[in-house]
């Protein structure tokens, strides 16, 4: 029976287990398939206090797993398959291997993945131009143009906030109008630096030979007519998914399978069950703000079995 078991090692995941770890809690970490989670997937980040210079995400996430692991934390590469959860524990995890572990406590931490086009181009090129997150990676493109994808809440967002660095910034929909809120898209059409390409699908994202963003081809849907829009950046601004499938029906998750947890602290409708970072979070989705929700879960979690 394991006192904590932590899966995913992301942020969130690695701040918890350092956390639970000093407690002497002796937590286990599935890592999953993807070990650091999307950080190790990025290039510069200049945004993690501690970091003066700035800090390659690989290396950010490389330190959380070593300091976990100064303090014996285990780490495994299982990914959960199928849960059994219940109020007070244990509760049950089965994994890849087949095999089914027992935990008085579990910590969710597994992310969110996001959502992308699928074009051969779009996977070579990005961390080369083509990122999913202006907060992020924004400040990498100044002065140049800027395609934003996308045509809810997200992308105007990210199409504004991306105007403080860009000369200009075209938005790219397949349709005539936006789905997004009023405010958010009178907001974007009120910005002098905002362009807008309606009824438009991406073909292509140039240049894969020179291995940086040159371009993106585009079709009008109606008329079948392709055309090149010049920019240094494209950003995929079609939304996240949280990567929450094996807990499906064992836990409560919203319309989009975020999971449910309290305002004020980490817990879920189980009992001895907690959950931190981008399986949670949808409006802020940062590196630090997961290991603050990491922090919390892990600090939820040791009270949680000091009552017990």
């Amino acid at each position: 029976m394991e006192n904590v078991v932590i899966i995913g090692t992301g942020a969130a995941g690695y701040t918890a287990a350092i956390y639970t770890a000093r407690a002497q809690l002796n937590p286990l970490i599935l890592s999953g398939q993807l070990p650091g989670g999307q950080l190790t997937q990025t290039t510069d980040v200049e945004n993690y206090p501690g970091f003066s210079d700035g800090v390659l995400g690989f290396d950010l996430m490389d330190t959380m797993r070593k300091q976990a692991e100064r303090f014996d934390c285990r780490i495994r590469s299982n990914t959960v398959m199928s849960v059994n959860f219940q109020n007070d524990g244990p509760q049950e995890l089965t994994l890849d291997s087949g095999e089914t572990i027992k935990s008085k406590v579990v910590i969710i931490s597994t992310g969110a993945s996001p959502n992308w086009l699928g074009l051969e181009s779009e996977e070579k090129l990005k961390n080369r131009g083509v990122s999913s997150c202006a907060t992020c990676d924004g400040a990498f493109f100044r002065n140049v143009p800027i395609c934003v994808i996308g045509g809810g809440d997200t992308a105007m967002e990210e199409a504004t906030f991306l105007t403080r660095y860009g000369s200009k910034v075209i938005i790219v929909h397949r349709r005539d109008e936006f789905r997004a809120s009023k405010i958010m898209v009178d907001r974007a059409l009120n910005n002098p630096k905002i362009e807008v390409s309606w009824n438009s699908i991406p073909v292509e994202f140039l240049d894969v030979n020179e291995g940086k963003v040159t371009g993106l081809v585009v079709k009008n849907v109606k008329s079948g007519e392709q055309k090149t829009i010049e920019c240094g950046a494209i950003f995929v601004a079609i939304g996240h998914r949280p990567n929450t499938e094996p807990f499906k029906g064992a836990i409560d998750l919203d319309e989009n399978c975020y999971i449910k947890s309290e305002a004020v602290n980490t817990s879920t409708n189980i009992n001895g069950v907690f959950a931190a970072g981008d399986c949670v979070d949808h409006v802020y989705r940062q590196a630090v703000t997961a290991a603050g929700m990491g922090c919390k879960a892990a600090i939820d979690a040791e009270r949680w079995l000091e009552a017990q």
